[in-house]
């Protein structure tokens, strides 16, 4: 590829995996480069709404975790959210043309499949029995259990294997000080 460079990236329009959406839904689209923020203060401000019943969290790429850090954000900070996600791939086409277009080169079109993440948060009940629901504090409940086993001495920990004090690690004569003298060539 490094006779070619990349002229122009082409998304294929995603159908959005939930039905039955309102047409005046706030749909925050999340990309690599925006900021949480500025993200997080305009869809907390809807959602502070009366009015405001939903909201549609997207994003895709390397914006996929950016997109969840989002929707974490919201769900600490408003309460009783239920929330659907959906996983699911955006297909994009790369066109590649040669560096120098004399080389006899052909024009090259990469289609790429890559994950995307669409989460709906409601102030309202949504149907429990759809894929990837989760209910309002449902993460808080199982913190809860895992911290009171925890207390209890339930959960056991894996102590050792690392390379901390005293380890020696795969090899014996390594000490972990200063650097061994080089071998003498013969």
């Amino acid at each position: 590829m490094e006779n070619y460079k990349k002229t122009k990236i082409v998304e294929k329009p995603c159908l959005h995996p939930f039905t039955n959406l309102p047409p005046d839904i706030i749909e925050m689209k999340v990309k690599d480069g925006s900021k949480i923020r500025n993200l997080m203060g305009y869809a907390i401000s809807k959602m502070e709404l009366d009015s405001v019943r939903q909201i549609l969290f997207t994003g895709s790429g390397k914006a996929v975790s950016k997109t969840i850090t989002c929707v974490e954000i919201m769900k600490r900070r408003l309460k009783e959210l239920h929330q659907i996600t959906k996983v699911l791939f955006r297909q994009i086409e790369e066109i590649w043309e040669p560096i120098v277009p004399e080389a006899g080169l052909d024009t090259l079109t990469v289609k790429r499949n890559i994950p995307a993440i669409c989460v709906l948060l409601s102030k309202d009940a949504l149907n429990p029995q759809e894929p990837g629901y989760q209910a309002p504090g449902s993460f808080d409940a199982f913190c809860i259990e895992t911290l009171a086993a925890e207390s209890q001495g339930q959960v056991k920990r894996k102590h050792g294997g690392g390379r901390g004090a005293g380890s020696t690690g795969k090899h014996p004569h390594f000490t972990g000080g200063a650097p061994r003298e080089p071998c003498a060539k013969s």
